[in-house]
């Protein structure tokens, strides 16, 4: 057996990212046919003060950046719904309150520390077990989500004046969207980091979009091609004792290049 499946943190590693891996572009290609990828990031920044109260309290980070994503998410949503700012100030102004928040929080936990790092950059050593159930636990339901509501959120997310005339409550589908984004982005954490995290939701996603095929078909590709990368990434950032989450996006824009490069010779 390979020195790497030797360790129980590498086991946990692969486990967790192989949920995410799936969970990721699942989520990720509503997102970027919606137009919300910039919103994965703004989410990510936010959960950092979930991840520093957390700290402050003594208490699980995860926890309170689940807790905060998913009311940003929230949040965001019905700001923009009402219409009082543009979407794009919207986002704009939970980014920068998130992320003062955070700022605050952390000067009052006793500054930065490796902890927090790992919650910034991802760390595959840091994976406890029980972040481990909580990531599957989590990805199973979001996953059922999308499977029982997927048609929905296709229709929404292609047309969404043509889903209100037929009937849909695409605000809140729109709203199921950005929280189950929410969901996935703490989820994903621990592997990639809340700074890195959007890329794999996005990355994965545009690379299959290069091939032109079919909304499902493009699914299946974007979980491949991030299954792909966060598995090498884990293993190239094991042996090179470098950080799993920027080995992993680095991977996936890696395979991005050699995917339009091929595919831009032949159309």
């Amino acid at each position: 057996m390979p020195e790497i499946f030797q360790f129980d943190f590498m086991l946990r590693a692969f486990a967790a990212g192989a949920i995410l891996a799936v969970i990721a572009p699942v989520i990720g290609i509503f997102m970027v046919v919606r137009r919300y990828s910039l919103m994965a990031d703004t989410l990510a920044h936010i959960s950092l003060t979930g991840v520093a109260a957390g700290m402050l309290l003594k208490s699980y980070p995860l926890g309170g950046a689940l807790v905060v994503s998913v009311a940003a998410a929230v949040g965001i949503e019905k700001l923009r719904g009402s219409r009082v700012v543009f979407g794009e100030s919207a986002v704009a102004l939970f980014f920068w309150g998130g992320m003062a928040a955070a700022v605050v929080l952390l000067s009052m936990a006793g500054g930065f520390n490796a902890g927090l790092f790992a919650y910034l950059f991802g760390s595959i050593s840091t994976v406890t077990e029980r972040d481990l159930y909580l990531i599957a636990a989590l990805g199973v339901l979001i996953l059922a989500a999308i499977f029982l509501l997927y048609k929905e959120l296709f229709f929404v997310s292609f047309d969404e004046s043509l889903a209100k005339a037929n009937g849909l409550r695409a605000e809140a589908f729109n709203l199921v969207i950005v929280i189950l984004a929410a969901v996935a982005i703490v989820l994903a954490m621990p592997i990639v980091g809340a700074l890195l995290i959007g890329a794999l939701m996005v990355v994965p996603v545009v690379t299959a979009m290069q091939f032109a095929v079919s909304f499902k078909q493009t699914l299946f590709i974007s979980i491949v091609i991030s299954l792909i990368s966060v598995l090498c990434g884990l293993v190239l950032s094991y042996y090179l004792d470098i950080a799993s989450g920027g080995t992993i996006v680095i991977t996936a824009l890696g395979i991005f290049i050699f995917v339009w490069l091929i595919t831009g010779k032949r159309r």
